[in-house]
């Protein structure tokens, strides 16, 4: 069974776009790849498949991929 690595991101700003999050995270070496990642499917916002990279992330919500959950605080 894979383990899940749980992360919070305090937010700077009023949002931070999915590509960036994946990015400063560190779950995508790069903006690449964070794209590859949301384009492929594999990345959920709160729970539903997020196909957008540019999908503007605010407090309060829960970014999942494979074997990582991010929630974003203020």
């Amino acid at each position: 069974m894979q383990e899940i690595i749980h992360e919070k991101f305090e937010l700077t700003g009023e949002y931070i776009t999915l590509c960036n999050l994946l990015k400063v995270c560190g779950f995508a070496d790069t903006g690449g790849v964070a794209k590859l990642m949301i384009i492929d499917g594999e990345i959920e916002v709160d729970g539903q498949v997020e196909l957008r990279k540019g999908c503007k992330i605010r407090d309060g919500q829960r970014v999942s991929g494979n074997g990582f959950t991010i929630d974003v605080v203020q």
